[in-house]
């Protein structure tokens, strides 16, 4: 191999370990992921994990449906009238996902709309 070539894969190798070893603070940047746990329905504040998850202002969070049922992540409260107006995913069959970003710090309450008993919470700092 010549000696740019050398140094190109060095780089890159340098460039892989530096981010791996930030670990945690590597991942966090990225955003936080909340599993729609099985058997989710019959689980109320439980059937998201971790709930509640905690972010901060411009991660996002994205939701994996790991159930066999359909779901859908909707923020506010059940019967609330601003319910779904600041983020509603579409149906997530199992193992689909849903991402958003909050940019704003506040809490966030949220649900699923076929099984309203599913309630979680995100909090943004």
């Amino acid at each position: 191999m010549s000696t740019i070539r050398i140094a190109v894969v060095l780089g890159v190798f340098s460039v892989l370990a530096g981010a791996l070893s930030m670990g945690h603070a590597f991942v966090y940047a990225q955003g936080v992921s909340v599993s729609i746990v099985p058997n989710a329905s019959t689980m109320g504040d439980k059937a998201f994990s971790p709930n509640p998850v905690e972010v901060n202002a411009g991660q996002n969070v994205t939701w994996t449906n790991d159930d066999s049922q359909i779901h859908t992540v909707s923020s506010g409260t059940v019967g609330a009238e601003d319910a779904g107006t600041v983020f509603e995913s579409p149906i997530l069959a199992p193992k689909a996902t849903f991402e958003f970003q909050f940019d704003q710090a506040a809490e966030y309450d949220y649900f699923c709309t076929l099984h309203p008993q599913m309630v979680g919470k995100v909090v943004v700092s």
